[in-house]
């Protein structure tokens, strides 16, 4: 620390996938970006005091709680960082914000639209007060899609006329794969829907600049009983005795209509055969198109239909160079980013704002927007609906 960086100190509540995530992020953002305030990880909170420590000390965290509360109740903390299922959000957030402290939370935002409407409005009223709320979705922070956006602002495409979204994984297609949180509708609020299908509500809005406001939706659970996690011996092995239910879907499939009008298609599951984080959005406007897939982070596609058809097709960007975004702070060009690099981007964007007493984003508002969409999706589904309007 320098006498002219003061801290702002970090709670972590969770330590598992994402909890490691956040940690690289807070660890190494102000290493590389130029930060007005030097993130301090105080402190982590796990229900397990013996797994914390170990993780704390992995990790790089000062200390260990087991209890939120007493976590969101020290001097030493300025933000809380919710890296916990979904069924924890709501609770955790609102306490954190009345407390005074700012918030980070992963997507999706809640579990149902009555809990992320009770979280937006704690967050509204706390920011009266100058506490600020984030949603944890990453992918906003690829160069790429920031590049996406920003050719979309400038008109690069012209007029946007329809957008198709993917997020396709394979980690549950072998039907004796483990039960896991992310199976029980309880703590997870849905499956693939609200695990990677708000990933490209969210993206497709983002990248775009435009709200989704209506859906037809179709949900699928395939396998509707796994082991438990004790009796799971693996694809190529042979599986214990012991099963429980999934209560939640496999596959989500949905049309949608934008603010324009324009029409789009978006499809999550996790059991696409060899697609391991294949999230792809194309958008297709008036003058052009552009193209994105995560398994390829580092290249964004684009077509511009006003060139001569005897030079015309996708262009290949390799978006390293340091004119793009976030690049200044990384590798010379050419030398591509990961997975991990979105997390510090996220820090690093919501540090400067709450250094600047601004509101960060993807806000609480926007959280809630995307939980909507998501509810309608459902709902659309189980009524068998060809259109289900997206309340406010």
């Amino acid at each position: 620390m320098t006498e002219d960086k003061p801290r702002i100190g970090v709670a972590m509540i969770g330590y598992a996938f994402m909890g490691r995530a956040h940690s690289q992020a807070w660890r190494n953002a102000h290493r590389f970006f130029d930060l007005p305030l030097e993130p301090h990880m105080a402190v982590l909170v796990g229900r397990d005091e013996q797994r914390a420590t170990a993780a704390a000390g992995q990790l790089g965290w000062g200390a260990v709680e087991t209890d939120w509360r007493r976590a969101i109740a020290r001097d030493d903390v300025d933000v809380v960082d919710i890296c916990t299922p979904g069924d924890t959000h709501a609770e955790i957030a609102i306490a954190a914000l009345e407390a005074g402290k700012h918030v980070l939370v992963e997507k999706p935002m809640a579990n149902t639209v009555a809990e992320a409407e009770a979280m937006a409005a704690a967050a509204a009223t706390a920011r009266a007060s100058g506490v600020r709320s984030m949603v944890g979705f990453t992918y906003r922070r690829v160069p790429a899609i920031q590049l996406a956006r920003q050719l979309i602002a400038d008109g690069r495409i012209g007029e946007v006329r329809q957008v198709r979204a993917q997020y396709l994984q394979d980690w549950l297609a072998d039907a004796d794969a483990p039960l896991s949180w992310r199976l029980d509708k309880e703590k997870a609020g849905s499956g693939a829907l609200g695990d990677i299908g708000a990933h490209i509500v969210d993206l497709t809005q983002f990248i775009t600049g435009q709200r989704l406001t209506g859906v037809s939706g179709m949900l699928d659970t395939f396998v509707t009983e796994r082991p438990v996690a004790e009796s799971f011996s693996g694809l190529h092995g042979t599986a214990g005795t012991e099963r429980g239910p999934v209560t939640v879907d496999d596959a989500a499939l949905f049309t949608a209509r934008l603010d324009s009008g324009a029409p789009a298609i978006l499809e999550a599951t996790r059991f696409a055969w060899g697609r391991k984080n294949a999230m792809r959005i194309e958008v297709n406007g008036s003058t052009g198109s552009i193209a994105f897939d995560f398994e390829e982070m580092n290249v964004l596609n684009f077509y511009d239909a006003t060139e001569p058809a005897v030079t015309s097709g996708f262009r290949r960007i390799l978006v390293t160079e340091p004119v793009h975004p976030y690049i200044e702070g990384w590798w010379p060009p050419g030398h591509g980013l990961g997975y991990e690099h979105g997390f510090v981007h996220q820090v690093v964007d919501l540090v400067r704002a709450l250094a600047a007493d601004e509101d960060p984003a993807p806000s609480f508002e926007d959280g809630l927007h995307v939980q909507r969409v998501l509810d309608a999706v459902e709902r659309s589904s189980a009524q068998h609906s060809t259109f289900t309007q997206i309340g406010d």
